[in-house]
């Protein structure tokens, strides 16, 4: 495996191939061992990556608080190679309840000061707020983001799953490194309207999701019990029908790696990689098996006719079910 580096848009930093998203150390997805994912975490420094992604609210600070533990207990030249992505703005309840976000300029220098904090940082270095505020113009919120980055608190500002009229807004307002949202084989709805914006203004993409929360791992099984607190027992595409119909594409997959001799989980990934140099997918491993995994994707090469293969087997729109349950893709633009 030869981790490769890629620009985080024109303005960005150059960031390893695949960076390494920890929600999953911290919520949504069950129970997580601590001591794994600190180890899961040292494991992707020392492969090379560089791009670690959180949110403040993931655990309700639970997730940073990991990170900058094991940024800490990591060597000095893995610590300072590492960059950190957060997302801020989702307001929770103390029951885990999800209450809404807030981009207001006042919120947003408060949710840095925390999360600066308990990273145990001097500097975020791409910092977003998670979803759009619907009661605040972006660019206010990026004008606050654009303040902190004046300051030295912020090196880069990002955007989380907005649309291509919220990227133009917010681009015009100050210097966008790149857009984190949802993009795999089975979620390409950026394609037709937000990547080519993205493009037009230099703008990276960190996708998130490439694996869709293990649906095409290649590890998901019909019968797995998921618990009450995994996000997957409310995802529309893990529910009856759905399920067993994204699974029977997983299967169609499931044939080309093998004839590859690869996983199902590196072919997805190694298509996400191929869609473009400006295209970070980020992989939600949390134990160190799946990340070894994960990063086998770096050595898969598509040429036209896996690719061809591929989108025989899995076209677009092809998966049952959204991506998220109904009050939460009210969130979401298109």
């Amino acid at each position: 495996m030869t981790m490769r580096t890629r620009p985080l848009g024109t303005t960005g930093p150059q960031v390893s191939a695949l960076g390494l998203g920890c929600m999953g150390m911290s919520a949504l997805y069950g129970e997580a061992d601590r001591a794994e994912s600190i180890a899961t975490i040292h494991a992707a420094l020392e492969a090379g990556v560089t791009l670690l992604d959180t949110g403040d609210f993931y655990g309700m600070g639970h997730n940073e608080l990991l990170i900058g533990e094991a940024l800490r207990a990591a060597p000095a030249a893995r610590r300072e190679q590492a960059l950190v992505s957060v997302k801020f703005g989702a307001l929770r309840g103390p029951d885990g309840s999800w209450l809404g976000y807030d981009g207001r300029p006042a919120a947003v220098k408060n949710f840095a000061a925390y999360s600066l904090q308990r990273l145990g940082v001097d500097h975020i270095d791409v910092y977003r707020i998670a979803r759009l505020d619907p009661d605040v113009p972006i660019e206010e919120t990026v004008g606050a983001i654009a303040e902190l980055v004046e300051k030295g608190y912020v090196r880069h500002i990002g955007l989380s799953e907005v649309g291509a009229a919220t990227i133009r807004r917010a681009a015009a307002t100050a210097s966008i490194a790149d857009l984190q949202i949802e993009y795999s084989l089975i979620s390409r709805g950026i394609e037709d309207a937000v990547l080519p914006a993205t493009r037009e203004l230099g703008i990276g993409i960190t996708a998130y999701g490439v694996l869709s929360r293990g649906l095409i791992s290649g590890h998901f099984t019909p019968d797995r019990q998921l618990g009450a607190g995994d996000f997957r027992a409310m995802s529309p595409r893990f529910q009856g029908d759905n399920l067993q119909h994204n699974l029977g594409l997983v299967e169609a997959l499931r044939k080309i790696a093998e004839q590859k001799g690869v996983s199902v989980a590196q072919i997805a990934i190694a298509w996400v990689l191929s869609r473009g140099e400006d295209i970070v997918p980020l992989v939600g491993a949390r134990r160190r098996d799946r990340l070894t995994e994960a990063l086998g994707a770096l050595d898969v090469t598509l040429d036209a006719a896996d690719l061809a293969a591929i989108e025989q087997a899995v076209p677009a729109g092809a998966a049952a079910g959204d991506r998220y349950p109904a009050a939460q893709m009210a969130h979401l633009e298109s």
